[in-house]
């Protein structure tokens, strides 16, 4: 997911109505659409669902970090296109594109930045939802290990984040209707089924055990996810009884 799309930058006589080559993996579509889906509904819970939908708001938190630790780890041992040091704008990469000379299948060296401005934008929403509280009915997991005033710090940075992040997306979506209507290349499909039809590119090279590598990657997000939103931190709270009555004289 890029707020500035992938441009192959490839030969444009690759038709739309070719096969194509595969690109983008199977686990790489599902987490963007399932960042997308979380998003949508982290707003609403936040913004429409009261007090009552509170708790979803939180479980959904600990799904977005469960998402996020599962593409930084997809990232090292995912196949060639999803891994970051296949589209790191390095400045040679910059400086080729911006001369035309680039040539790919993945991410063009602006849409890779886009890739690393977005996952920074979720890290650090993640990381204040964290600490945040909303004064009625909820405290993120490690709240109490910063206080009270601390706490109302991290949630104004919570919200502040939050539209940082929309105006990010709808620079996405404006991109993708740009190329769409503008330069009649369509971008969705391609993450959708995963291949695009670029001239002159082969498929991506994809590595050994790649199921195996999908299910450590999943077993690490979700405990990961788990522990943090488990509060270890936070030791329980112990009954205390009342002290004893003493006698007026």
């Amino acid at each position: 997911m890029s707020a500035i799309p992938a441009d192959t930058g490839a030969s444009a006589s690759a038709s739309e109505s070719e096969p194509g080559v595969q690109v983008w993996d199977l686990p790489l579509r599902l987490f963007h659409w399932a960042l997308v889906l979380s998003i949508a509904a982290a707003y609403v819970t936040a913004e429409f669902g009261g007090s009552a939908w509170t708790d979803w708001h939180g479980r959904i938190g600990s799904f977005v970090l469960a998402l996020l630790v599962f593409r930084v780890i997809w990232g090292f041992i995912g196949t060639e296109h999803a891994r970051f040091r296949s589209f790191l704008p390095t400045p040679a990469r910059v400086a080729a594109y911006l001369r035309g000379r680039w040539r790919g299948a993945g991410h063009n060296p602006l849409g890779a930045l886009s890739v690393i401005v977005l996952l920074l934008l979720v890290a650090a929403q993640i990381a204040s939802g964290l600490f945040a509280n909303d004064d009625i009915a909820f405290a993120g997991p490690l709240s109490d290990a910063v206080g009270k005033r601390t706490s109302d710090w991290f949630t104004g940075w919570h919200e502040r984040i939050f539209y940082a992040l929309a105006v990010f997306i709808g620079l996405h979506v404006a991109a993708v209707l740009f190329y769409l209507l503008v330069r009649k290349s369509n971008l969705v499909v391609p993450m959708v089924t995963g291949r695009k039809a670029v001239a002159g590119v082969r498929p991506a090279i994809v590595p050994n055990h790649l199921p195996l590598r999908f299910a450590v990657a999943v077993l690490i997000a979700g405990a990961t996810a788990w522990l943090v939103f488990s509060d270890p931190l936070s030791a329980p709270v112990q009954a205390t009884a009342p002290p004893a009555a003493t006698a007026d004289w």
